[in-house]
């Protein structure tokens, strides 16, 4: 049993060196990016933008995507930070929308109220003679 190492399969073509040494190249890809887990935006998210707990559940979903980074399961830190970010977005929408409806609804309004109170001005500046009361 031949118990050397590293182990070279006896089947593959020999090389063309001259010291006869066969070499294994690896092709890599592009290094992927370390998964991301938005705890920053969490915290903030469950501070100040923490309405229907979504912030808490992002900071939840950041906690267990750093823990799974640390641990090396980056696939599952991904997931997890994906979901961090889901939840991140949609606190971050749920508490900016309805202020900014709010701001939008009162400066409609105001100017609507602009518009008939000119054209009220109108009806109150009319002279009336005596003879329209007979």
């Amino acid at each position: 049993m031949d118990t050397s190492y590293p182990r070279e399969d006896p089947r593959a073509p020999t090389p063309n060196k001259a010291d006869g040494t066969a070499h294994t190249a690896l092709t890599l890809g592009a290094p992927l990016p370390p998964p991301r887990d938005h705890l920053i935006w969490s915290v903030f998210s469950t501070l100040y933008l923490n309405l229907c707990c979504l912030g808490f559940l992002a900071l939840a979903y950041s906690i267990k995507a750093r823990d799974q980074k640390v641990t090396g399961d980056l696939e599952a830190a991904r997931r997890l930070g994906s979901k961090a970010k889901c939840y991140n977005i949609l606190a971050t929408v749920w508490a900016l929308v309805p202020p900014l409806l709010l701001l939008v609804l009162a400066v409609t309004g105001a100017l609507h109220l602009s518009r008939l109170a000119q054209g009220s001005a109108a009806f109150f500046s009319t002279k009336f003679d005596d003879s329209d009361y007979d």
